[in-house]
């Protein structure tokens, strides 16, 4: 049987303040071929180039990862500012409606940091600009130096709701992640579970309720050596089994 095609849903970056390029990281390639088990395709994210009726007749599912430019506060009725940081409006223009139409579809999804965030906004929800900023809250962004290992290191406890689809999949109540985001969720959207939380309050992990497709998507970052980690491995296991569900004809319901 052939692997299914998951789509990473990357962004948009400047070489020399000149030249844009577009893709997403390796390592996000990396837990998509060797833990879900899909064929890894990078997708173009601007609608000059790709439309979202495409990418639904091509991919089997989609992975959509943290980066840098944040969703664009427009997309949830605010103005920008300096907090808000930087955008990638194109990403924005793709990624929204590819989540909406994949929920309604029952086409699986999983949504990484910014996935997670774009997630939520897809779905009507708000953000923070910059969580260190509330207070009570910590500060939740990627450490400055020190190597990857360092950086990508497990840094604080998430702890899901009792019974439900993240405690199921995963066997605990809580886990230890990592932790490279400034943004967070403000509001909830429509259908929006909030199922797991930081010890700071912080959104840490949602799905969609009564989506007939996968929907799962953290706010850390599972793709950091996934194949060894014991929270991330089951999470792409579970994306991949659900991308080859789909690819089969059929569906397979998150949790």
């Amino acid at each position: 049987m052939s692997r299914p095609v998951i789509g990473i849903i990357g962004g948009s970056h400047l070489i020399n303040d000149q030249y844009v390029v577009l893709g997403a990281g390796q390592i996000n390639a990396q837990a998509v071929s060797e833990v879900s088990g899909g064929l890894p395709m990078i997708v173009a994210t601007d609608p000059r180039i790709v439309s979202v009726e495409e990418l639904l007749g091509l991919c089997d599912g989609f992975l959509f990862t943290g980066a840098r430019p944040n969703v664009h506060p427009e997309e949830y009725g605010e103005d920008a500012t300096e907090a808000h940081g930087d955008f990638d409006r194109d990403r924005d223009r793709i990624s929204l409606p590819l989540i909406r139409a994949c929920i309604a579809r029952g086409q699986p999804i999983m949504g990484i940091c910014r996935g997670f965030q774009e997630v939520n906004v897809a779905m009507g929800g708000t953000l923070h600009p910059e969580i260190r900023d509330l207070p009570g809250r910590d500060n939740h962004r990627m450490p400055p130096d020190g190597t990857l290992e360092e950086k990508f290191a497990l840094r604080h406890e998430v702890r899901f709701a009792e019974g439900g689809p993240f405690e199921r999949l995963l066997g605990a109540r809580s886990v230890m992640t990592n932790t490279l985001h400034g943004q967070g969720i403000k509001s909830a959207g429509s259908r929006v579970v909030i199922d797991g939380y930081a010890p700071d309050g912080t959104a840490e992990a949602i799905y969609i309720a009564d989506a007939p497709g996968f929907t799962m998507s953290v706010q850390w970052h599972p793709e950091w050596q996934a194949h060894a980690d014991p929270v991330s491995r089951p999470l792409f296991e579970a994306f991949g089994d659900a991308c080859r569900a789909w690819a089969a004809g059929g569906l397979r319901r998150a949790g």
